[in-house]
C-alpha cells in the first residue's frame, strides 16, 4: 500500500477524534459539525467539477476525506468504528452522479 494512503488514514482518524472532542466539550454541536462538513463537501465538489479534465473518480477522491469525516462524526459513539467500517459506509452512501 502507498505510504501516503496510510498517512491519510491516520490523519482522518485523528481529525474524526478531534471532532468528537469538540462536540464532547460543547464547543460545537453535532449539527454544526455536520453543516461545516456539508459545506466543505459542496464547495470541494463544485470546484472539482469546474476543473477541466477531472474524471468522476478524481472528484470522488477529492471529496472522500470530507465524506469520511461526515460519516465518522455521525456514527454511534458507543463503540469506535474502524477506518474500514467508515470507508465502507462512505462507499455505500455515495451519491449517484
Amino acid at each position: 500500500m502507498n505510504t501516503a494512503n496510510l498517512q491519510l488514514e491516520g490523519l482522518l482518524l485523528t481529525i474524526a477524534s478531534l471532532l468528537d472532542v469538540l462536540r464532547d466539550k460543547g464547543l460545537l454541536t453535532g449539527e454544526e459539525v455536520e453543516e461545516a462538513l456539508r459545506r466543505a463537501e459542496a464547495g470541494a465538489g463544485a470546484e472539482a467539477r469546474r476543473a477541466a479534465g477531472l474524471s468522476a473518480a478524481q472528484i470522488d477522491a477529492i471529496v472522500f476525506p470530507i465524506r469520511f469525516l461526515r460519516q465518522a462524526a455521525g456514527r454511534e459513539r458507543a463503540a469506535p468504528w474502524s477506518f474500514a467500517e467508515i470507508t465502507t459506509t462512505v462507499g455505500q452512501t455515495k451519491p449517484d452522479r
